[in-house]
């Protein structure tokens, strides 16, 4: 995968999209990464307080806790709550973003990003996908300030090939998996071939990115 990845084809197609969403609300107050992984958002986050729900080897994790039950974290604590990539992950998720609002102070932002069309992954914990309509819902109590496509309809085709080399045997002879990695990167440039798209099959509801790898959302604790 080495030279695969020197000339960007196993480079994940959004990964630098999320990245720009976060940059856009860098914060020096007090952030809590939930699910932080290894915690790679430091530099927009100076004052970065990692939460996990088991320790990470190689991360140093502040908080070992499950994103249901923050009990051990007073109300009010933090500036942002950071979710990346963790809600379909979480099998109540209206559970979880209460407590991310509960450990929000005042006015302080939940900045989130979650999948909609896209592959089993880190299984067997992984369940659900989320549409637009739905988040809005889970975030009632939140005012929305940015809720965002990740990727365009065609774009999203090209995450799903890219998943496909990354995910699966092809052929059963690992140096096969180049195709798919070649077939997404002529995919993605292939957009214009859509001119519109709808939210049902009668084309009487105009809608955008219908099938949109995931979404960024930033949102204020009112």
């Amino acid at each position: 995968m080495g030279i695969l990845d020197s000339i960007g084809l196993t480079r994940k197609i959004t990964r630098p999209r999320l990245r720009a969403f976060l940059k856009r609300y860098a914060n020096t107050g007090r952030v809590l990464d939930v699910g932080c992984g290894a915690a790679g958002y430091c530099d927009l986050f100076p004052q970065l307080t990692t939460l996990d729900i088991a320790p990470r080897e190689g991360t140093k994790v502040d908080i070992i806790a499950d994103a249901h039950d923050l009990s051990q974290i007073p109300g009010d604590s933090f500036d942002v709550v950071l979710c990346s990539e963790v809600l379909e992950h979480l099998h109540t998720p209206s559970q979880a973003i209460a407590e991310f609002r509960r450990v929000l102070k005042p006015g302080g932002r939940l900045l989130l990003s979650t999948r909609f069309i896209f592959p089993l992954h880190d299984v067997p914990g992984d369940y659900y996908r989320f549409t637009k309509y739905g988040l809005r819902h889970l975030l009632k109590d939140f005012e929305i300030l940015e809720l965002t496509e990740e990727a365009s309809t065609v774009e999203t085709l090209a995450v799903l090939e890219q998943r496909i080399g990354f995910q699966c045997e092809t052929l059963g002879f690992r140096p096969f998996k180049l195709f798919w990695f070649l077939l997404a990167a002529i995919t993605r440039w292939c957009g214009w071939l859509i001119s519109r798209e709808y939210g049902d099959i009668r084309h009487q509801k105009p809608e955008k990115n219908i099938l949109t790898s995931g979404y960024y959302v930033a949102a204020r604790k009112s």
